[in-house]
């Protein structure tokens, strides 16, 4: 599973979390622009210094990469998690309220619907921008007041979006300029910027990328698909289906613990090759300490209050000696995956406590599996649910046909069937009015109606036969009748294709 390269530790394990409540064995997590790389440079040979550029959705990242023979290294990664299309989205929908506002006194952030609707227009509108200079927003009955219905008619340039959204654009920056500083190199040696994600379809984008990186960026990949090709490299890797890749990431933030005083120590600096292990010996703080915190920390500022706390356990048991005395070795050891696992050693009695990072957005095992088997259980109701709607629409559409089929019959339908097959339509219809019909009700019901259904069709050929057939030589007249009924049966046929329309009820509709 890939997720963006400046995610902390509590977001990558709430992925790996999540993978595994959805059932799934989640083998590796992969940075989406380190990803990326794998989908580009897999078939290219020699060496070569590559920037991945990478603004989806949610999130923007931005990696340096040297790629030789199959070895894919990062150098050096940086990004902004809260930076992504849906923050251009929301600026021209606050550009549109203020324009209907302006237009017609009336605020629209209050309507959810009307929001809902501004929502999906605004992402239209910045695609099309992509490929066209303006572009019409046009949004009839978005509201009403006491004068009637409003509606919303405006148009957007690509230049007024440029301009609503320059400081968006601008934010692009300093995580790119931050990336290559940490990298140690210079633009100059950077041969390629690859372009990643929905938004670098922007044309703005493209020039800012141009400029960033002094040189025509490369867009020969496809922004929506490279992260998963490269995603799905990493998982031939794995399973050893593709032996000439190896891949070297890299942590994006600082790991540390706190120490007296509050200090941040560094354990493991940011942009270190992962997997990686670090040690370090620590003591005690005041004569006597039975035991010692430890608090791991995520970031860059020297002060623990500043950076992001991971998680804290206690190393306790301590024998009495003055401070300073004690030797208590903490080890730092990360993943492939980028988890961290923390252990802190009393070298004096060798008792130890570990933890394996669990912050606020994680969850342990049980808490896992337990959300496991309960979308497990969901899966199995809502599966019951789809099917109840799909048997009821089927019993609905033959209720309608066999009626059909019997109306045209008429008189030529057998006494006993009809009596017979309306015993049978009633019964169903009465299936059909119950709302509450569990689903065997409903397939018992289509069944009964299923085999009469099939007698009727076949009284219908029986019928279809006889009418064109006789011993006599056929006139004009009886040739005529006995086209006119194929083609009535024709137009049956189709009659029936077109009317037995039905609608899908899901649970997400009544929500909304």
């Amino acid at each position: 599973i890939t997720v963006p390269a400046y995610f902390n530790d509590d977001q990558r394990r709430a992925t790996k979390d999540a993978g595994a409540i959805a059932g799934l064995d989640v083998e590796r997590i992969i940075n989406e622009p380190t990803a990326a790389s794998l989908a580009y440079g897999l078939d290219k040979k020699g060496e070569e210094t590559i920037a991945v550029y990478d603004l989806g959705g949610g999130t923007f990242d931005i990696s340096v990469l040297e790629i030789a023979e199959g070895v894919f290294e990062v150098k050096a990664t940086n990004g902004d998690t809260q930076l992504g299309g849906d923050n251009w989205d929301q600026y021209i929908i606050d550009w549109l309220i203020e324009e209907f506002k302006n237009d017609q006194g009336i605020d629209l952030a209050g309507d959810p619907m009307a929001m809902q609707r501004l929502k999906e227009e605004a992402e239209k509108a910045k695609m099309a921008l992509s490929s066209s200079q303006s572009t019409d927003i046009n949004l009839p009955f978005i509201t009403a007041d006491a004068s009637g219905p409003k509606h919303l008619n405006v148009s957007l340039t690509r230049a007024k979006l440029e301009q609503i959204c320059d400081d968006l654009y601008a934010r692009t920056k300093a995580p790119f300029e931050a990336c290559l500083k940490d990298s140690g190199l210079n633009i100059g040696e950077v041969s390629n910027l690859v372009l990643v994600g929905g938004m670098t379809r922007s044309p703005k984008i493209v020039e800012l990328a141009k400029e960033l990186g002094g040189k025509d960026p490369n867009q020969g990949v496809n922004p929506d698909e490279v992260v998963a090709i490269g995603a799905a490299i990493q998982g031939a890797v794995l399973q050893g289906d593709v032996n000439d890749v190896l891949l070297l990431d890299v942590t994006p933030l600082t790991l540390g613990i706190e120490t007296a005083g509050g200090v941040s120590t560094p354990m493991i600096e940011r942009n270190t090759t992962i997997p990686t292990k670090k040690s370090q010996v620590f003591s005690t703080a005041a004569d006597n300490q039975p035991a010692v915190d430890i608090v791991v920390l995520q970031g860059e500022r020297s002060m623990s209050n500043d950076n992001k706390k991971l998680g804290d356990f206690k190393l306790d048991g301590i024998r009495p000696a003055p401070r300073g005395t004690p030797q208590i070795e903490v080890t730092f050891d990360i993943d492939a995956n980028g988890i961290l696992n923390v252990t802190a050693n009393d070298k004096d009695t060798g008792k130890d406590q570990k933890i394996t990072i669990s912050g606020s957005s994680s969850m342990d095992e049980d808490e896992v599996e337990r959300l496991r088997k309960e979308a497990e259980k969901f899966a199995d109701s809502d599966k019951e649910k789809k099917d109840q709607v799909q048997v009821r629409n089927e019993l609905d559409s033959m209720v309608y046909q066999c009626e059909k089929q019997l109306s045209d019959l008429g008189d030529k339908a057998p006494k006993e069937l009809k009596e017979s097959i309306d015993g049978i339509l009633a019964e169903s219809k009465k299936v059909l009015e119950n709302q509450g019909a569990s689903l065997s009700e409903l397939k018992e019901a289509k069944d009964s109606l299923q085999k009469t259904f099939e007698q009727l069709g076949q009284e219908a050929m029986k019928h279809a036969g006889s009418a064109g057939a006789g011993p006599e030589t056929p006139n004009e007249s009886q040739s005529q009748e006995s086209t006119d009924t194929k083609s009535s049966e024709k137009a049956d046929k189709e009659d029936d294709i077109v009317d037995a329309d039905f609608e899908v009820v899901d649970e997400a509709d009544k929500k909304e």
